[in-house]
């Protein structure tokens, strides 16, 4: 692949633009400076290059972990609180699209005031094998509640609560007290504001929520809030396949 169609891919701007930083020399492949915007490169993952200093690696497809922090909306375009996609690259938030939005996408949403482990991808295809209610992909949840936890409140959410919207019940997958006010709780489903709503309804009240992992990925340790990663082949692998 020309070198100026691989820096288009990766969301580095046009064609022409890319022609150019290519050409006014500010793009290096594999460590070794390139100027000539037609050379050609084979476009396999994991090719390292730098456009103005900024090192990168070509991925065909984007599949990346983000600790969304409290206080940002999932959003391209928040109402009230920083969009999410302000924390990662202009690249990423540039990578042409085959639809009509550009960039990479969350999968699902968080609220502003919930943190944790977000999955951002440009992935259509896997979006919705993630997002779909049918593949009931496990999310789980640290709790923090406003009143004492006790065994009663967790027998309720294993067995189902009813939400105002909808006569069937809601289960937890699994349910645990972890702390005086404190639940791990694991949801397949995702309704709106689903968490808040199911402690609400067996007499308690969220003050803070964590999503800790999505299926078998958990956050890591040492992404702190705000900040993001790839994700390995095998932890896109584990995540498609549900193991």
């Amino acid at each position: 692949m020309q070198l100026q169609e691989i820096l288009f891919t990766q969301g580095f701007g046009t064609r022409r633009v890319c022609a150019g930083l290519v050409q006014q020399g500010h793009v290096t492949v594999e460590g070794q400076p390139v100027d000539d915007a037609f050379a050609e490169f084979d476009a396999v993952d994991g090719l390292r290059f730098t456009v103005q200093g900024t090192p990168w690696i070509y991925q065909a497809k984007a599949y990346l972990m983000l600790h969304k922090p409290a206080g940002t909306e999932c959003s391209q375009k928040p109402s009230t609180y920083p969009s999410i996609y302000t924390l990662l690259p202009s690249a990423l938030r540039l990578r042409p699209n085959k639809g009509a939005v550009q960039g990479v996408q969350a999968i699902g949403r968080l609220d502003q005031d919930t943190t944790g482990l977000l999955l951002l991808t440009d992935d259509g295809q896997f979006i919705h094998r993630m997002g779909s209610p049918r593949h009931h992909v496990p999310k789980v949840y640290e709790v923090t509640a406003k009143h004492p936890v006790d065994d009663a409140q967790v027998q309720k959410l294993l067995a189902g609560v009813v939400l105002d919207d909808d006569p069937k019940p809601v289960r937890a997958a699994a349910c645990e007290a972890t702390g005086t006010h404190q639940l791990q709780l694991t949801l397949t489903e995702g309704k709106y504001h689903q968490v808040k709503r199911m402690v609400a309804a067996v007499g308690n009240r969220v003050e803070a929520l964590h999503r800790s992992q999505i299926g078998a990925l958990t956050l890591s340790d040492d992404l702190a809030p705000g900040q993001w990663r790839w994700l390995a082949p095998a932890e896109v692998e584990a995540l498609r396949s549900g193991k």
